[in-house]
């Protein structure tokens, strides 16, 4: 969990160790990663599906997604979101689309933290690390 090992590491700041900055920098390379495997797609939208990391949540406010959105923006790619508990029209200068159908169709790419079934009419344009279609 990316906010709780960088809170760690902050706490223990002064402690010597390497498995806690080696958490923090794998966090972080693998956001690097996502952002660069979206962004060699050549992506004129990505649409993010669901801000949560967990199945049934709805706590959004430290989700590594943020890190990837940041990414693929600082790229000059516009980034949609489609999240249902949320009640802003948009999230870090992101609009949101409370559409699905219209979310799915502006969407060159479609970034899901796990396969849900509503997205098998474009599963050509999901990235997800969730290989096994299991959360």
């Amino acid at each position: 969990l990316p906010k709780d090992t960088k809170q760690l590491l902050a706490n223990y700041n002064d402690v010597p160790q390497n498995l806690i900055s080696a958490i923090v920098d794998a966090n972080r390379t693998r956001k690097d990663h996502v952002a660069d495997v979206i962004i060699g797609k050549s992506p004129k939208i990505v649409g993010i599906y669901r801000l949560t990391m967990k199945m049934n949540s709805d706590n959004f406010r430290a989700s590594a997604i943020q890190g990837v959105m940041k990414r693929i923006k600082a790229k000059g790619i516009a980034v949609v979101v489609y999240e249902p508990t949320l009640d802003a029209d948009d999230f870090f200068n992101s609009p949101v689309i409370r559409n699905f159908e219209d979310f799915k169709r502006v969407s060159d790419v479609i970034v899901a933290n796990r396969w849900d079934k509503s997205l098998e009419d474009v599963k050509d344009k999901v990235y997800t690390r969730d290989i096994f279609d299991r959360d």
